[in-house]
C-alpha cells in the first residue's frame, strides 16, 4: 500500500499545481505537512495508479520523483525526518533541488502528433541496434546528468534567479543571500545594486568584494563569494530528435546532457551535424561521432538561457556488413572514405578477407556492384546507400605442407626457400625413426579441380639418392607408415593356474618366467613342471590332412620363478600361448552346511570326493529324537531337491544318498503338525493333521469351487515331494496326507477357456441334424430292402 500512496500523493501534487498552470514542484520542496496532507487525500481518490502515472509522465515527471517521494513518506511515518538549519546545509539542499531539475527536463511545448510519435517508435526499434550510436540513448540506467556537487566554475555566467553567497569573516563577521533580480542585479545593504547579469562568477566575485570593502574600510577583512541556488534555464530542441520540446534544465547542464535527456537522434536524424544555436546563429555544430569512438568533449560545452539544438536529417549512410567488429549502419560526412567507415567499425576481424571488398551502390536505374582492392581504401568515397560487405578469408593455406606418421616431428610446414622437396620435408621433421617403413610412402595431393590424387614412392630410395627428389605442391600431406603400423600387434597370452591371466605385449627375447612374473606369478595349486606352450605354424598346413595347426611345447621351470636353464633357453615367439596347470590332488576346501534337528548343526568340509549324505549326519552327531526326516529338505545350488532321509538312514547304499558338493545344504525339521489347503477351494486354510484323506481336508475348507479340477489336485510334501491324483478305472486315487503338506487344488484358467461364437454353434447344429436325417435315411432304406 505505501507503493500505491507514494504514486497517488506525487501525482495529485501534481495535478494540483497543474490546475493553476504552474511548473510541477520537486519532491524536495514539499514540506512533511504536505505531504501528510496529500497521503490523506491519496486514500480518498477515484483515479487508478495507472491513470495518475501517465498523467505524471506527461508532465515532466520521472521515476525518480517517484521514488523519492517514496523514501520521504517512509522517513515521515518513521520518526527520521532531519531539520536543515545551518547555511551549509541550505546551500547544499538548494543545489540538490537543481540536480533533480537536471535529471529529466520538463517538456511544455506541445508534443508532436501521436500519430508521427508511433511511427518514428517503429522505425527506431528497427534501427536502434543497427544505427551506430543508437544504442547509447536506448541504454536504460545509464545517468547522464550534470554534476552539481563540484565547485562553481570560473566561467559560469550569472543571470537572473542565480543566488550568491558571500561571506565577511576576519575582524567583522557578515553573511549575504543575494539572488539575481530579473534585472540582473544583486543588492547589498546600505549600498545600492550591482550589476552582474552576464559576468562570470569570478567577475561578480571581484565587482561585489569592491563595493564591500567599500562599506567594510577596516584591515583584517576577508570575503569569499559562492555560487549558491543556482538558476533554471529554457533550452530549446527540435528536429529529428526522439523527444523535441522545449526543456527546463540546469544552468549547469551542457550539450550533451541535452542531448542524451531528449533520447538522441531518432531514425532520420544526424549524429554528425547537430547545431548548437545562440541569438539565431549556428555557434557549434557537433559530431557526436568525436566523442563515441574516441571519447573527446571539445563539442559538450555549456548551454545558456533560449539556446536551441537542432537535429537535422542524416546526409547519408552506408551499411556494413561481415568480418568487421561492429557490422552497423555508419553515417558519413562529405569526403570521408571506405577507411574512416572500417575505422568507426573497429576494423577487420581476425578471419577477414580484406584484399579485396565488395560495395553494393545504387544507381538512379539499378544495382551495381564495385570492388576496392586494400590499396583503394583511402581513396575510395562513399555515396549514400552503399552496402559494404567483407567476406571470410579461406579455408585452405597458401603455402602449407604437412608430414605425419614414423617421423620424429610431425606437423605443419611452411612451403619456402628451406622446404621445396619431400627430403628437405622429412629432414625439417627431424628425420625419419626407426620403426618408419621405407618402402613405401605417399603423397596426398590436391588437384586443381579440387580432387585428391595419391602419389606413391619409395621412402628408403629417395633418402639415399637413388631415385629422384619429388617436389612439393602447397596443401601436400607426406605419410610415412611405421612398421608396427602394417603389421598385427604382437601379444602373447597366459592362462590358466597363474594370479593374473590374459594377454600381454610382447617383447623380444621374453621368456616363459618373464610373462609368469608379468601375469603375477603362480597359484598356490600350480605345476610348474608341466607348462604348456601352444606356437603358431606360419607355414601353410592345408596340403597335407594330418598336418598340426599348432606346436606345443612342455616346459619345466623352478616354481620359485629362479631363472633355469630351460627357461633361460626356450624364448617366446609373437602369440604364444601359455599354459599352467593345476596339481591333480589340489582343491579349494569345500563346504556343506547342516540345520535343524541334529546334535551339532553348523558347516563341514568335505574330506573326500565320494562323501555323502549319512556321512554328514554322522558327521554332525546323529539326529535328535525330534527329527521328522520325512520333513528334511537338501539344497543344491539354491534349488530344492527331493530326498528321503528315511530310506537314506535305513538304507545309506540306496540311491537316495547323494554325493555331497560344495555348498550343499541340509535342513532337518522337527515334525509340522499342520496341512495347508490352497487352490480352488471355498475356504484356503491350514489345519491341524488328523487324517490321510484329501476328501476331509478339502470338506474342513469348505469344499471345491465350481472352477476347481479335481482330477489334478495333488500333494507337496515336507522334503519337496509331489504326488499327483491317479486314476483307477472310473475311480480318483487322491494321495494320502502327511504332517507339513499342502494340497493345492488347480482352477480352471477362465483366460484360456475359448468360448463358442454363435456362427459356430449353428453350423454344429446343422451338422448333427444332418447327421440324423442322413441316418434315418439309411434306416428306412434298410428296412424296405428287408
Amino acid at each position: 500500500m505505501l507503493r500505491i500512496f507514494s504514486h497517488l500523493v506525487t501525482f495529485l501534487f501534481l495535478i494540483s499545481y497543474i490546475a493553476v498552470g504552474q511548473v510541477p514542484a520537486k519532491v524536495e520542496q514539499l514540506s512533511d505537512d504536505q505531504i501528510q496532507e496529500f497521503l490523506q487525500k491519496a486514500q480518498s481518490s477515484g483515479l487508478s495508479e495507472a491513470q495518475i502515472e501517465q498523467m505524471a509522465l506527461q508532465r515532466g515527471y520521472t521515476p525518480s520523483d517517484i521514488a523519492k517521494m517514496r523514501d520521504r513518506i517512509a522517513k515521515i511515518k518513521s520518526g527520521q525526518v532531519k531539520k536543515e538549519s545551518s547555511l551549509s546545509e541550505e546551500t547544499e539542499t538548494s543545489r540538490f533541488q537543481a540536480e533533480e531539475v537536471a535529471k529529466k527536463a520538463t517538456v511544455t511545448l506541445t508534443q508532436t502528433p501521436s500519430k508521427k510519435i508511433a511511427s518514428d517508435s517503429v522505425v527506431a526499434v528497427g534501427l536502434e541496434k543497427q544505427v551506430y550510436g543508437s544504442a547509447f540513448f536506448r541504454e536504460a540506467g545509464i545517468s547522464f546528468e550534470p554534476n552539481l556537487r563540484i565547485a562553481t566554475p570560473k566561467n559560469y555566467i550569472l543571470g537572473p534567479e542565480d543566488e550568491i553567497n558571500v561571506e565577511v569573516f576576519g575582524s567583522s563577521v557578515q553573511t549575504y543571500r543575494l539572488k539575481v533580480s530579473p534585472e540582473g542585479a544583486v543588492k547589498l545593504e546600505n549600498s545600492g545594486p550591482i550589476l552582474v547579469t552576464g559576468l562570470t562568477i569570478e567577475e561578480a566575485r571581484n565587482k561585489i568584494a569592491g563595493r564591500l570593502r567599500q562599506l567594510y574600510s577596516m584591515p583584517g577583512v576577508g570575503i569569499q563569494v559562492t555560487l549558491g541556488n543556482i538558476r533554471t534555464i529554457r533550452v530549446t530542441i527540435t528536429g529529428e530528435v526522439v523527444r523535441p520540446g522545449s526543456y527546463s534544465i540546469s544552468s549547469l547542464a551542457t550539450v550533451f546532457n541535452a542531448i542524451y535527456q531528449s533520447g538522441g537522434p531518432n531514425a532520420n536524424g544526424t549524429f554528425r551535424s547537430i547545431q548548437l544555436r545562440r541569438d539565431n546563429k549556428i555557434i557549434r555544430t557537433i559530431d557526436l561521432y568525436d566523442f563515441l569512438l574516441n571519447g573527446d568533449e571539445k563539442d559538450n560545452i555549456g548551454l545558456r538561457d533560449q539556446d536551441v539544438l537542432v537535429f537535422p536529417d542524416y546526409a547519408a549512410r552506408v551499411e556494413l556488413r561481415g568480418e568487421v567488429r561492429r557490422p552497423m549502419i555508419f553515417e558519413i560526412k562529405p569526403g570521408e572514405t571506405l577507411k574512416d567507415v572500417f575505422r568507426f567499425a573497429g576494423g577487420f576481424t581476425d578471419q577477414a578477407y580484406s584484399a579485396n571488398i565488395s560495395v553494393r551502390r545504387n544507381t538512379s536505374r539499378e544495382l551495381k556492384v564495385v570492388n576496392v582492392d586494400q590499396a583503394g581504401f583511402s581513396n575510395f568515397a562513399l555515396q549514400n546507400g552503399d552496402k559494404i560487405s567483407v567476406g571470410t578469408i579461406l579455408n585452405r593455406y597458401e603455402n602449407r605442407v604437412e608430414i605425419s606418421g614414423a617421423v620424429f616431428r610431425p606437423g605443419e610446414f611452411a612451403l619456402d626457400e628451406s622446404v621445396r622437396t619431400v627430403k628437405q620435408l622429412v629432414e625439417k621433421a627431424d628425420g625419419v625413426r626407426g620403426d618408419a617403413f621405407l618402402g613405401r610412402a605417399f603423397i596426398r595431393r590436391e588437384k586443381e579441380n579440387l580432387d585428391t590424387e595419391n602419389i606413391s614412392f619409395d621412402l628408403g630410395k629417395l633418402l639415399r639418392g637413388e631415385i629422384a627428389d619429388i617436389p612439393l605442391k602447397r596443401q601436400d600431406i607426406v605419410t610415412i607408415k611405421s612398421i608396427n603400423e602394417l603389421r598385427e600387434a604382437y601379444t602373447v597370452s597366459i592362462g590358466g593356474a597363474i594370479n593374473n591371466g590374459g594377454a600381454f605385449e610382447y617383447a623380444e627375447n621374453m621368456s616363459i618366467g618373464d610373462l609368469i612374473v608379468l601375469a603375477g606369478g603362480f597359484k598356490e595349486g600350480a605345476v610348474s613342471s608341466r607348462i604348456e606352450v601352444s606356437r603358431r605354424i606360419k607355414t601353410d598346413t592345408a596340403t597335407t590332412a594330418d598336418a598340426a595347426n599348432v606346436q606345443v611345447f612342455v616346459l619345466n621351470l623352478d616354481k620359485s620363478l629362479k631363472i633355469n636353464t630351460e627357461d633361460a633357453s626356450f624364448r617366446l615367439q609373437p602369440f604364444d600361448a601359455v599354459f599352467v596347470r593345476s596339481s591333480p590332488l589340489y582343491e579349494v576346501q569345500k563346504v556343506v552346511v547342516i540345520q535343524g534337528e541334529v546334535n551339532f548343526p553348523g558347516s563341514y568340509s568335505i574330506r573326500t570326493r565320494d562323501e555323502r549324505v549319512s556321512d554328514l549326519i554322522e558327521r554332525a552327531g546323529g539326529l535328535k529324537l525330534r527329527a521328522y526326516l520325512k520333513a528334511a529338505r537338501f539344497f543344491r545350488k539354491g534349488e530344492l531337491v527331493a530326498v528321503d532321509l528315511n530310506r537314506i538312514t535305513e538304507h545309506p547304499e540306496s540311491i537316495d544318498n547323494l554325493r555331497l558338493e560344495d555348498r550343499d545344504t541340509l535342513i532337518i525339521p522337527q515334525k509340522d503338525e499342520l496341512v495347508r489347503i490352497t487352490g480352488a477351494v471355498l475356504n484356503p486354510a491350514t489345519v491341524n493333521y488328523g487324517t490321510s484323506s484329501v476328501g476331509d481336508y478339502v470338506s474342513q475348507s469348505g469344499g471345491f469351487t465350481s472352477e476347481a479340477i479335481r482330477k489334478r489336485v495333488y500333494v507337496t510334501y515336507a522334503n519337496g515331494k509331489i504326488a499327483s491324483t491317479r486314476k483307477i478305472l472310473f475311480f480318483r486315487s487322491y494321495p494320502h496326507v502327511e504332517p507339513g503338506a499342502v494340497i493345492t487344488v488347480p482352477a480352471v484358467d477362465e483366460t484360456k477357456r475359448r468360448k463358442m461364437e454363435p456362427t459356430e454353434r449353428i453350423a454344429i447344429f446343422s451338422l448333427i441334424g444332418s447327421l440324423v436325417i442322413a441316418t434315418g435315411s439309411i434306416l428306412a432304406a434298410i428296412l424296405r430292402n428287408n
